[in-house]
C-alpha cells in the first residue's frame, strides 16, 4: 500500500513541475557587468513524508532552517517528528499502542545543477532524539491532554538519514522538493521488544520559503530582435 501511494504521488508531482519547467521564459538576454559573484540563500523548509517502520505505516513532519552556499550546498538544522501505527498490545491498550518519536540534528545537502529550474541534491541528516509507545486512542480521539505520563516506555535514539531529492526552483523565493530517504537508527530498548530499530524508507514532498539568490547580478537587458537583423 505504501509503495502504491508513493508512486502515484511522485508521478503526479514530478509531471506538474516538469510542465512548469518547460514553460519558463526562453527569451535571450545580454548581461552587463558580468562577474563571478557568490550567490547566497537562506530558507525555512517544511517537509512531509510517509514511510514504514517494521512494515507499518508511518507519518513524518519536519522543519528545516538552512543557509545555501552558491546554490551548491545547504548547511543548517532540522527537526523531525513521526507517528507509526504499530497497533501493539501494552499497558495502555489491548491492541492499539503506537510508536511516536522525534529527533533533531545537522542538515547537509550537496546540490547539483543548482542554477537550473530542476536540480538534483543529496540531503544528509545526522542527529538524535527520543522514541516511545503511546495509546493510539489518545491521538485518534484528538485528546488535547496528552503528556509525558501517557508514554508507556521510552528510549533515546541516534539517527542517520541519507537521501536523494529533486528540487524545483519556482522563483527566487520558493522551492519545492520531492525526496526519498533511508533511515538508519541506533538500537533501541523498549519493553514490548516488538522492534529494535526504526530503520526504513520514506518518501515525501516539501516546500522551502526564503531567498535563494542573494548577491545575484541582476543587470540584464533583453536583446532587441530587430537590432539583430
Amino acid at each position: 500500500m505504501f509503495n502504491q501511494k508513493t508512486t502515484v504521488l511522485f508521478i503526479f508531482f514530478i509531471s506538474v513541475l516538469s510542465l512548469h519547467a518547460q514553460q519558463t521564459n526562453s527569451d535571450e538576454y545580454i548581461t552587463f557587468n558580468d562577474r563571478n559573484n557568490v550567490v547566497h540563500g537562506v530558507y525555512l523548509g517544511i517537509p512531509l513524508a510517509i514511510g514504514e517502520i517494521d512494515g507499518k505505516d508511518t507519518f513524518f513532519a519536519g522543519l528545516k532552517l538552512a543557509y545555501v552556499a552558491n546554490r551548491k550546498l545547504e548547511i543548517g538544522l532540522a527537526t523531525y517528528g513521526f507517528y507509526s501505527q504499530q497497533n501493539l498490545t501494552g499497558e495502555f491498550s489491548i491492541d492499539n499502542e503506537d510508536l511516536i518519536g522525534g529527533y533533531v540534528g545537522l542538515h547537509l545537502e550537496p546540490i547539483l545543477f543548482g542554477k537550473r529550474t530542476i536540480s538534483l541534491s543529496f540531503p544528509q541528516f545526522i542527529g538524535g532524539g527520543g522514541i516511545g509507545y503511546v495509546d493510539g486512542d489518545t491521538f485518534e480521539n484528538d485528546d488535547s491532554d496528552f503528556d509525558n505520563e501517557d508514554f508507556e516506555t521510552s528510549d533515546f535514539i541516534f539517527v542517520y538519514e541519507p537521501g536523494v531529492s529533486l528540487l524545483f526552483n519556482i522563483n527566487r523565493y520558493v522551492q519545492l522538493e520531492a525526496t526519498g530517504k533511508y533511515r538508519f537508527s541506533s538500537k533501541i530498548e523498549l519493553e514490548q521488544q516488538a522492534l529494535d530499530r526504526i530503520n526504513g524508507f520514506s518518501a515525501g514532498l516539501g516546500i522551502k520559503i526564503g531567498i535563494f539568490n542573494m548577491g545575484k547580478n541582476r543587470y540584464k537587458k533583453q536583446i532587441d530582435e530587430d537590432a539583430q537583423r
